[in-house]
C-alpha cells in the first residue's frame, strides 16, 4: 500500500511538471520588493552612487528644494535615498523657514499626474470584468457627454489622449463644486475630430473617472483604495491625506491667490482641487516605496504577493503602443511609453512610464525588470523653475548604465575599485586587469566565442587568488563573471 501511493505522488509530481512546463509561465514565486546589493541583480554600484551628484548639484542650482529617488531590478531596492528638503520656503521670493523639513526616503509627494496611470488600472479592472469594452462610446455612461460633438468618443480614445479634447481648462476658475467641474468637461467641445489627434488632456481622465464612479457607484479615490492601493499594501498612498501626516508631506507651491500661501499637506492642482481633490488626472500622493509595489506589480504581470490587481493579458494590453500613426507620442492604454526625454537610457519599446507636473516621475523598464522613481518638490516655492526633463533623463540613464556597464572594461573599474580599498594587492590586480584587457577586446570585436573562453579563464584566476583577496571582493566579481559569460554565451 505505501508503495502504491509513493507510486501515485510521483506520477502525481511528474504530471504537474509537465503541466507547468507546457504552459510556458515561470512557476517560481515573483519576485517581492525588498532592498538588497546592487551585484545581487547584475547591476554595478558605481553608476548608482553617481546619481547622488546629478540630484545634488539641481538642488544647488535650485531645480528643485528636494528630492527621493529609488531604483529597483527584480525586485530588488538597489538605491533608495533622500536630498535635500520636503519643506523650505515660506514663499516663492525663497524665504526661509525657521525650521525647514528635511526630505527622507518616505516622504509622501503630491504625485500629481502619475494619478492618471492608477486611473487607467480601476478602468481596466472594470474591462476585465466585462463592464465596458475600449470601443464603447462614453456617452453610453454619461449621456450629456454627447454635447457639442462628442458623441463618437469611446473610452479607449479617453485613455490614449486622442479623444480631441483640448490639454486644459481653468475648471477652477469657472466652477465651485465638483458636480459643476464634472458638467463642465460634460459640455466642452472639441478641439479635433476624435481619433484623428494626439493631444495629452487632463480632461481625459477627469472623464475616465466619471466613467468608473458611473459604473462602480461609489468615488475614485474609494475604488482605488479598495481595489488597488489597500489590496497591495500601499499605506502611504491616498487622496486628501489627513492633517496629521503633513509633516512627511512635500511642500509645493507658494500660491498666494486664496490665501492658499505654500502649498502644504493638500493638492496643487487647482482642477484637481475644485473636484474636492479627488480626480482622475491628479490627487494621489504617495512615496517611492509605495510606487515601486505599483510598478513591481506591473512587471509581475499584474499580481504581487499573491494578490491579483490585473489579469496577465490587461497587462500585455497596457505595455502595447496604440498610437503607431502618431510618431513620437506612443502611448498605451494612460501609460507613456519610450520617451527618451524623461526615461533617458531606459526607454525602448516596452518601457512605460509617466510624469507629473509637481516634478515626479517614474520609469518602468519590462525588459530589463527596471524600476526607476524620482519624486521631487520642483514647484517648491514656485512653479518658475528650470524643468526637471534633463535630471530625469540622466538618473535614469545612470540607472541603465548600472544594468549595461557590465563588461570586461567596466569589471577592470570595479577590480581597480576593490585594490583602492585594499580589498587585495595591487599584484593581484595587475592580473586580474591583464586577463580583462583581453576579454575587453574580444567584446569589441563581438567574438562571443572568445569572450566566454577568456572569461572562464578568469575565473580560474580568481579561484587560484581565492585565498589573496577579501570574501567580498571573491564573491563579487565571481558574480560579475558569471553574468558577463551567461551575457555571451
Amino acid at each position: 500500500m505505501k508503495t502504491r501511493l509513493m507510486s501515485v505522488m510521483l506520477a502525481s509530481v511528474v504530471v504537474a511538471s509537465l503541466f507547468f512546463a507546457g504552459s510556458g509561465k515561470n512557476v517560481t514565486a515573483a519576485p517581492i520588493v525588498e532592498s538588497g546589493p546592487a551585484s545581487s541583480v547584475q547591476m554595478l554600484q558605481q553608476p548608482l552612487d553617481e546619481i547622488d551628484g546629478v540630484i545634488q548639484q539641481g538642488i544647488a542650482n535650485k531645480y528643485m528644494s528636494g528630492s527621493a529617488f529609488l531604483a529597483a531590478r527584480s525586485g530588488t531596492i538597489v538605491k533608495e535615498d533622500a536630498y535635500g528638503y520636503a519643506a523650505r520656503y515660506l514663499d516663492d521670493d525663497f524665504t526661509e523657514m525657521e525650521n525647514p523639513v528635511a526630505m527622507q526616503t518616505d516622504t509622501i509627494f503630491d504625485v500629481a499626474s502619475i494619478t492618471k496611470v492608477f486611473t487607467a488600472t480601476a478602468a481596466m479592472q472594470l474591462y476585465e470584468q466585462g463592464e465596458f469594452n475600449l470601443d464603447d462610446l462614453v456617452a453610453d455612461y454619461i449621456p450629456e457627454f454627447a454635447e457639442n460633438g462628442k458623441s463618437d468618443v469611446t473610452i479607449k480614445q479617453l485613455l490614449t489622449h486622442t479623444s480631441g479634447f483640448r490639454a486644459w481648462i481653468p475648471l477652477y476658475q469657472r466652477t465651485d463644486s465638483r458636480e459643476e467641474a464634472y458638467q463642465e468637461v460634460f459640455s466642452t467641445s472639441l478641439n479635433h475630430e476624435p481619433g484623428t489627434h494626439y493631444e495629452y488632456s487632463d480632461l481625459n481622465m477627469i472623464t475616465m473617472a466619471a466613467v468608473i464612479e458611473e459604473i462602480s457607484g461609489g468615488r475614485l479615490d474609494h475604488y482605488i483604495q479598495e481595489n488597488i492601493t489597500e489590496p497591495l499594501g500601499m499605506t502611504d498612498t491616498m487622496f486628501n491625506p489627513p492633517e496629521s501626516l503633513k509633516d512627511r508631506i512635500a511642500a509645493t507651491e507658494y500660491v498666494p491667490q486664496e490665501d492658499r500661501g505654500i502649498v502644504w499637506g493638500e493638492v496643487h492642482d487647482g482642477n484637481a482641487r475644485v473636484l474636492d481633490g479627488v480626480a482622475g488626472h491628479a490627487g494621489l500622493f504617495s512615496t517611492a516605496r509605495d510606487l515601486v509595489v505599483f510598478a513591481q506589480m506591473i512587471l509581475n504581470d499584474g499580481e504581487y504577493q499573491g494578490t491579483r490587481i490585473l489579469e496577465t493579458e490587461t497587462v500585455e494590453i497596457m505595455e502595447r503602443n496604440e498610437l503607431p500613426a502618431f510618431p513620437g507620442n506612443a502611448h498605451s492604454l494612460a501609460w507613456e511609453l519610450n520617451q527618451d526625454w524623461y526615461m533617458g537610457d531606459l526607454s525602448g519599446p516596452t518601457t512605460m512610464g509617466h510624469t507629473g507636473f509637481t516634478g515626479t516621475s517614474i520609469v518602468i523598464n519590462p525588459s530589463k525588470e527596471t524600476v526607476a522613481i524620482l519624486l521631487t518638490n520642483k514647484i517648491h516655492p514656485t512653479s518658475n523653475a528650470p524643468s526637471t526633463n534633463p535630471i530625469r533623463q540622466e538618473v535614469a540613464g545612470k540607472t541603465a548604465a548600472a544594468i549595461n556597464a557590465w563588461s570586461a572594461h567596466a569589471m577592470k573599474a570595479l577590480v581597480e575599485d576593490f585594490a583602492a580599498r585594499e580589498e587585495f594587492s595591487s599584484e593581484v590586480a595587475h592580473s586580474l586587469k591583464v586577463h580583462l584587457t583581453a576579454v575587453s577586446h574580444y567584446e569589441d570585436q563581438e567574438s562571443a566565442e572568445k569572450v566566454v573562453k577568456h572569461m572562464e579563464g578568469f575565473k580560474s584566476l580568481l579561484d587560484h587568488q581565492q585565498e589573496n583577496m577579501s570574501q567580498d571582493a571573491y564573491e563579487t566579481l565571481k558574480t560579475n563573471a558569471d553574468y558577463l559569460v551567461g551575457k555571451w554565451r
